[in-house]
């Protein structure tokens, strides 16, 4: 069973992990140097009140997922940015669908009336995974250099709430 619960900072070396194999095997997110625990805290604690974070974990306590809302320097102040990150292996099992169920709650109460996800152009699942969810892209931007010199374009695609 999927067990959805607000993240902590005790949360953060799971987390890490989980993040970390994802940007090792590449391709999905626009991160491409590892994080540490200590980098999520901060993340969590330095939102000036306007995210949330929610973790998805099984029965035994392991780390399935988790979901991060927030503000963005892009983003006018009614609309909020969206992460979501899946154990390598455990996507399609209900995970993303469970966490954006709390994260779209959050983002109601507060005060938030879209959500914006950038997704990289060529990530089908993360593309598949908000359309999903109900985003419509509404923008694209290219040529965007990731760390390492990569260069990728982002499809935008926007939730209203």
């Amino acid at each position: 069973m999927i067990h959805i619960r607000h993240a902590s900072p005790f949360d953060t070396r799971a987390m890490a992990d989980l993040l970390n194999a994802i940007i090792k095997e590449g391709g999905t997110t626009a991160m491409t140097e590892p994080v540490s625990p200590e980098i999520l805290s901060d993340w969590i604690g330095n939102d000036g009140g306007r995210g949330a974070w929610h973790v998805a974990e099984d029965d035994s306590g392991v780390l399935l997922g988790f979901q991060w809302i927030g503000p963005h320097p892009d983003l006018p102040p009614e609309a909020c940015d969206i992460a979501t990150f899946t154990r390598i292996g455990q996507t399609r099992l209900g995970i993303g669908a469970r966490l954006f169920e709390a994260t779209k709650r959050a983002a109601h109460d507060l005060g938030y009336a879209w959500i914006n996800a950038a997704i990289r152009a060529h990530n089908a699942g993360g593309l598949a995974y908000y359309q999903s969810r109900g985003f419509e892209q509404w923008g694209r931007r290219e040529g965007i250099v990731l760390a390492g010199g990569i260069r990728t374009d982002r499809i935008l695609m926007r939730h209203d709430l």
